[in-house]
Parts: structure tokens; C-alpha cells; sequence
């Protein structure tokens, strides 16, 4: 019987790291490397790191990725909620929500699954810890006030704070619902923060708390993408600007048809400059653009 191709992968990594090639604290191969080197697709790169991490030769650590196990951990301190807490942002951080189980957190902590519940009730309530921890080292930025700098750029400046917290952290934004929210505190001072910024400009507290969940919506909306677009690098290997290269051919037979002529205008102009980023930041302007009719009272004209 043929071994599977993962198990094969994983074996050739055992067998290095059992003989010190690859030692204790040493970065393992990515998926991304392991696809390359390999010649394998996503999905079986991934099942060669999980294979390592359930025989415990390999684990997870925060601002690394998968390193060989055995170096004793910094974190020798006891077990405690924060340190479950980060271990379960370090894993999300690494493999996405999806990696994160209770039973692959409590095997990064090596200690039993069913003793996570002595900190947490349920995953639920640990992907909200997650979400307070990640979004409480983030606060609000002090150094603005809305007397001093305007409101305007008070909001600017949070929004970009939380698009850069979600490109951080990727798995963040799937996670957020604005639907169902999770009463995160560390959350609410984001909105609180917003709502602060436009008062005083003649907006009754329920339309302040709508602007303010608009504004977090609009980017929480647009950074669902990074998760998607992280994905679709490590799938094909090349980046949007590359993958959009590499679809000339393509387009060029979807325009040929001449049923598209403003999307062709556009082509034609030659300006490749477009990403998440771009997205946002058009986006972002023309929002707060549609605020400012909205905005009067004291110090508007």
C-alpha cells in the first residue's frame, strides 16, 4: 500500500528533527515552503504539520510560527486564564480560527482538554477573551481629541488603528459580528471612542451609536478579505498583483467581446495600483465625506 504523500513529508521531518538537523526551537518548513518544495497543494501541507504536531515533535509560538518542540517555554509560569488566552491568539495568529480547538490549545499547554474549562466556559466565551485581549492592546488613540484635532480626524485615525489591528491579526474580523456582538469591554471602547468624537454635533445618542457601528462595520467588511487573500497566496504562490498579471490572456478575451467598454476605459488607463489598502482608504473618505451634512451644532457652519 502507497503512503500517503503527507505522511511521507512528515516522516522526512521527524527523521531531521530526530537527528538534531532540525533542533529544539528551530522554525519548521512553512505550508507555503512545504507546497513549493514539494510540489503539494494547501491542504496537504497542512495535514504534514498537523501530522508533526499531534506526535508532539513540533508546536506553536507567538511572533514565530512552528518551531520544533523541547526548548522549555518562557512562559514556565503557571497556568492561568491570560496565558490560555494567549496561547489561544498565538494559535489564531498562526492558523486562523479554524487551527483553534480546544483540544489543539489544550496540547499546545499540555495539559488536559477537559481542565481548559476550569478558565474558560466554552469556546464561545474564548474567542471572546481573544477578541478583548488582541483589541485592548490596540486602545484608542490618546493622543488625539476631538476639541483639538476635530472629529474627523479622531474617527480617521481609529478606523485605520482597527484596519491595522485586523491585518495583525487576520482571523479577527470572521470573528466580529455585528449582529450578535460579543461584549467584549476593550470593543466597546472603540465605539465609545467614536461616539465621543461626533457628540456635540447634533446627533441624538442612537444615531451616534449607529455612525459609530457603521464605521467599524465598513472596516471590519473590507478586512474580511485579508483572511481570504492570505489564503489564496498560500494556495497559488504569487501575489494579487502577480495573479492579476498572470489573467492578461484571460481578460483580454473578456473584453475582445465589446460588451464591456467601461471597464476597458479603465484597463486602458494603466493604473494597477489597487488593493485592500486603496479599498479602504477610498472607501474610508467617502464615508466620513456622507457624515459631515449630518454634523451640526456648535463650531459648524
Amino acid at each position: 500500500m502507497d503512503v500517503p504523500v503527507f505522511r511521507r513529508i512528515a516522516a522526512g521531518l521527524a527523521e531531521r528533527i530526530a537527528s538534531g538537523d532540525l533542533p529544539p526551537g528551530a522554525k519548521v518548513p512553512s505550508t507555503r515552503q512545504l507546497m513549493a518544495e514539494h510540489g503539494i497543494a494547501m491542504a496537504t501541507a497542512t495535514k504534514v504539520i498537523s501530522t508533526l504536531r499531534t506526535q508532539g515533535l513540533v508546536e506553536t509560538r507567538t511572533g514565530l510560527g512552528t518551531v520544533v518542540a523541547g526548548v522549555p517555554r518562557s512562559a514556565g509560569a503557571p497556568i492561568d486564564r491570560d496565558r490560555v488566552v494567549r496561547t489561544a491568539v498565538a494559535i489564531a495568529d498562526a492558523e486562523g480560527l479554524g487551527g483553534l480547538s480546544m483540544r489543539r490549545l489544550a496540547g499546545e499547554l499540555r495539559m488536559p482538554t477537559m481542565s481548559l474549562y476550569r478558565y474558560v466556559a466554552d469556546k464561545e466565551e474564548l474567542v471572546l477573551l481573544m477578541i478583548d485581549r488582541v483589541m485592548g492592546a490596540s486602545p484608542p488613540p490618546a493622543g488625539l481629541s476631538p476639541e483639538r484635532d476635530g472629529w474627523r480626524a479622531c474617527v480617521e485615525a481609529l478606523a485605520r488603528l482597527q484596519w491595522a489591528l485586523y491585518r495583525r491579526h487576520v482571523w479577527l474580523a470572521p470573528a466580529i459580528s455585528f449582529t450578535r456582538p460579543l461584549l467584549a469591554p476593550h470593543a466597546i471602547a472603540h465605539t465609545e471612542w467614536v461616539m465621543r468624537a461626533i457628540d456635540g454635533h447634533g446627533l441624538d445618542p442612537v444615531t451616534q451609536f449607529r455612525t459609530a457601528v457603521m464605521i467599524a462595520n465598513y472596516v471590519r467588511g473590507t478586512a474580511v478579505n485579508l483572511e481570504d487573500e492570505a489564503q489564496a497566496e498560500q494556495d497559488t504562490g504569487m501575489t494579487d498583483r502577480q495573479w492579476m498579471a498572470a489573467q492578461q490572456e484571460r481578460f483580454a478575451a473578456v473584453l475582445s467581446t465589446g460588451r464591456l467598454p467601461m471597464f476597458a476605459r479603465f484597463l486602458a488607463v494603466g493604473d494597477d495600483e489597487f488593493d485592500l489598502d486603496i479599498l479602504l482608504e477610498f472607501g474610508l473618505q467617502r464615508l466620513l465625506d456622507g457624515l459631515e451634512p449630518l454634523l451640526t451644532g456648535p463650531g459648524e457652519e
